[in-house]
């Protein structure tokens, strides 16, 4: 399991060390860029400086927030991916968004943070990296979803279109891992927003 306190990372560098043997994620404009890499111990690995990655936005939910959930921080990324196609008409980070059992998952976020079941930290996310509009839209997703549980957030997300288009022809407790498309996100928390 990956100690997050042994990984030593600011907004500053563009690398890390990892002091124990570990997989860690690392994402891309698209399937091909996105991979999960083992690292050695006493290695060092490259962090993409750009574009923003589910890592930067994760890690400023995080900031915001304190200790929560994973299952509530896979929750909250997707609401920030989904909310920011709608106020910002783009998306907030490249990797997919998986439609699991227990609702909307980023894989490689996943593989961060396996095992683990409350969180504190994402030492490779870079806040820095967000933009003002991108943060402004984080914070309306928090001030909104931050208070519900990671429960409540996927009970919430079984009942929402982009969820269950995804799941389609998938039992309620069967795995899968089609991706929830952006364009189905889109136009689904278009048609209930208000404006």
């Amino acid at each position: 399991m990956l100690e997050y306190n042994s990984i030593p990372f600011s907004e500053s560098t563009s690398s890390i060390e990892v002091s124990s043997s570990t997989e860690v994620a690392t994402g891309g404009f698209n399937d091909e860029q996105a991979q999960i890499v083992p690292v050695e111990k006493n290695k060092t690995i490259s962090v993409s400086n750009s574009p923003v990655s589910v890592f930067d936005v994760a890690a400023y939910i995080l900031n915001k927030l304190g200790p929560i959930s994973t299952i509530k921080l896979q929750k909250l990324v997707y609401y920030c991916q989904a909310w920011s196609l709608v106020w910002d008409e783009e998306p907030l980070f490249s990797e997919r968004i998986e439609a699991w059992i227990n609702g909307p998952v980023v894989r490689e976020l996943f593989a961060f943070h396996r095992g683990v079941f409350q969180i504190d930290s994402i030492p490779i996310g870079i806040i820095g990296h967000l933009s003002k509009k991108q943060t402004e839209t984080i914070d309306a997703v928090i001030d909104f979803y931050g208070k519900k549980t990671g429960q409540e957030l996927v009970e919430i997300s079984h009942l929402e279109e982009p969820w269950k288009l995804a799941r389609k022809g998938l039992a309620r407790d069967e795995r899968g891992e089609t991706e929830i498309s952006l364009e189905s996100m889109a136009e689904y928390y278009t048609s209930i927003s208000v404006r």
